[in-house]
């Protein structure tokens, strides 16, 4: 039976992440990297594309689990008629080769435990040849190694082509398991000891949660969206991808299914937004870094996603062998809009770089010459119609929010020049620029009627990301036609509580058959549009609602269904935890905020 995506919890060492089960078992994860291949599919086909369950003998499911306190360490645990077991996961921060360490511990009586291991490289496709070597057990088909040894050894066996262990565990006994991965051409890398290894990673997780300066309410659920925002980094580069994985539905049984393991540049402002407001300023100082060297190059050339160190290539390809994630098909690794023109991308780098120097990240003395040269750029093509924030598949129209965004890019370079008037630039054709596309989109997106800002230019339909309007800066809260805005969004998009990306019988639109479920960052903007238009108490009351949905661990996915109950989507989403930190810091005000 499919698991709900919301049953998964994660663990990860800041390069790649894995999801673990209620049942005790990971089924999905990636090595080495967050977009590498995976050797435990079973989240997108069964068992047989490969797994990792360890659990007593005969349970189907915990009885709860937690991650200790300010980690990513996840604790389940188990009661049996015969006792008490708690199965320790986690990913240590990797040194040379990435580690997935499960550690059993006997709470009370006897258990008797079993686990399974079945790796399948590439998606699931290859079994790998296991023997015996060194004492150990590993695994190797191709470019791909797997060690697997356990202390004590217990007793582990092959079997349908997965290795097998029983053992007991009694009251304040241990059996700790370690999976390391390697190039299948080098030699086996140095033995971790999981207990150290355990004592390392909290530390690593407390001192880095202890920098977190917001102290206002729902502070768990932030520090809860701040880590998993950080296990979502890609340490090497400070690159952030939008999820670990990759074709979990927006429909159950659909197509509308993606791979999200890259960083899309839609998200640097508000990422950047959240990390500085948090207090977490390295961090930022990171992702700024990354988003330098992602976007350098002929500006003609910017794309609204890269890979997780800024590879560009990422071609788009099913995998058959896969029946995808409740028979969701195609199971896709790659996206093709990497390849699609969307003129909000500029504006998102602008604001980002605008913000790291307003907030006081030292700037880098060529990021002002690739602004100028984007600026360029973006002058000459900002009257051409994009395939728009939301990567539509359909014909290209002249987005609303794209527009806006080209606004903020001007913007930005003005208020950066009037700041720091050293650097070199004219103010007054940007402010002129600036000026020509607010009167552009007031006079042509504006829909007097209805008062409300609609999806593009002369279209009925509405969207979402015009509740960004007055969050950019592109008109005052207070301005009617943004009022209109939000209510007619409101009213309009709203299902069941929760707010959609788009009209639902929008398929001419964007291209793809079947609708989505309410799209979760969409509902957070709506409830910084109600505060920021003076309804606190209806954008506090969303805002709990909102916080009501993450799982038993505090995560969120891309999209939430209010008729099933359940969240859709790439799990976990950077976006959706992005929004409920930055509505938590506009609802707890900047006091709160540190």
């Amino acid at each position: 039976m499919t698991r709900r995506i919301d049953d998964y919890a994660l663990i990860g060492d800041l390069q790649t992440a894995a999801l673990v089960g209620r049942d005790g078992s990971i089924d999905w994860l990636c090595l080495p990297r967050f977009d590498s291949a995976a050797c435990f599919a079973a989240l997108l086909g069964d068992e047989d594309n490969g797994h990792w369950r360890i659990a007593p003998k005969g349970a189907t499911t915990c009885t709860s689990r937690r991650y200790a306190e300010d980690s990513l360490v996840l604790e389940t645990y188990w009661e049996t008629r015969t006792g008490t077991v708690k199965v320790t996961d986690f990913m240590p921060q990797r040194d040379r080769a990435p580690d997935v360490v499960r550690i059993v511990e006997g709470l009370s009586g006897r258990v008797e435990m079993s686990a399974v291991l079945r790796l399948r490289f590439d998606y699931g496709s290859i079994v790998p040849w296991v023997r015996r070597s060194e004492g150990l057990r590993v695994a190797v088909a191709g470019p791909d190694a797997v060690w697997l040894r356990s202390e004590p050894t217990v007793k582990t066996w092959g079997q349908q082509y997965a290795t097998c262990s029983a053992f007991t565990v009694a009251a304040g006994e241990r059996v700790a398991f370690v999976l390391t991965w390697h190039p299948s051409h080098q030699r086996r890398p140095p033995l971790v000891d999981p207990y150290e290894a355990l004592e390392h990673s909290l530390a690593d997780w407390r001192a880095w949660t202890a920098h977190c300066t917001y102290r206002g309410p729902y502070r768990e659920a932030v520090v809860r969206s701040l880590i998993t925002l950080k296990a979502l980094t890609y340490a090497p580069t400070g690159g952030i991808v939008a999820a670990p994985t990759t074709s979990l539905p927006e429909e159950i049984g659909g197509v509308r299914n993606w791979d999200y393991r890259a960083c899309w540049l839609r998200d640097s402002s508000l990422t950047l937004g959240a990390l500085l407001a948090a207090g977490y300023a390295e961090e930022a100082a990171a992702w700024r870094d990354w988003l330098l060297r992602a976007v350098a190059g002929d500006p003609a050339d910017l794309q609204i996603m890269y890979g997780p160190a800024g590879e560009r290539r990422l071609p788009e390809t099913s995998l058959p062998w896969l029946r995808g994630y409740a028979d969701s098909l195609p199971v896709r690794t790659g996206n093709a809009a990497v390849d699609q023109f969307q003129l909000d991308v500029y504006g998102e780098v602008m604001d980002t770089l605008h913000r790291a120097r307003a907030a006081g990240i030292p700037a880098e003395r060529h990021a002002w010459n690739l602004q100028l040269s984007l600026l360029g750029f973006l002058e000459s093509h900002w009257r051409e119609p994009d395939e728009g924030l939301w990567e539509v598949r359909g014909p290209r129209r002249h987005f609303t929010h794209s527009k806006v965004m080209a606004w903020v890019a001007a913007d930005r370079a003005v208020r950066t020049l009037e700041a720091d008037p050293s650097l070199p630039g004219e103010p007054g054709r940007w402010r002129a620029l600036r000026d020509e596309i607010h009167a552009e989109v007031c006079a042509r997106a504006y829909d007097p009627v209805r008062n409300t800002f609609t999806q593009s230019y002369g279209s009925r339909e509405l969207d979402a990301a015009t509740l960004l309007i007055p969050l950019v800066g592109f008109l005052p809260p207070d301005d009617p036609r943004v009022v209109g805005t939000v209510d007619a969004v409101r009213a309009e998009l709203t299902h069941r509580g929760f707010l959609r990306r788009y009209t639902p019988d929008s398929g001419a639109v964007d291209g793809l058959p079947g609708r989505e479920g309410t799209f979760l960052v969409c509902s957070f903007w709506l409830a910084d549009a109600l505060w920021a238009t003076g309804r606190e108490a209806e954008a506090r009351e969303l805002f709990e609602r909102l916080v009501g949905l993450t799982n038993d661990v505090g995560l969120l996915a891309e999209e939430y269904d209010p008729v099933a109950d359940r969240q859709l989507g790439n799990f976990p989403q950077a976006f959706s935890h992005i929004g409920l930190v930055g509505t938590a810091l506009a609802l707890a005000g900047e006091e709160a905020a540190g």
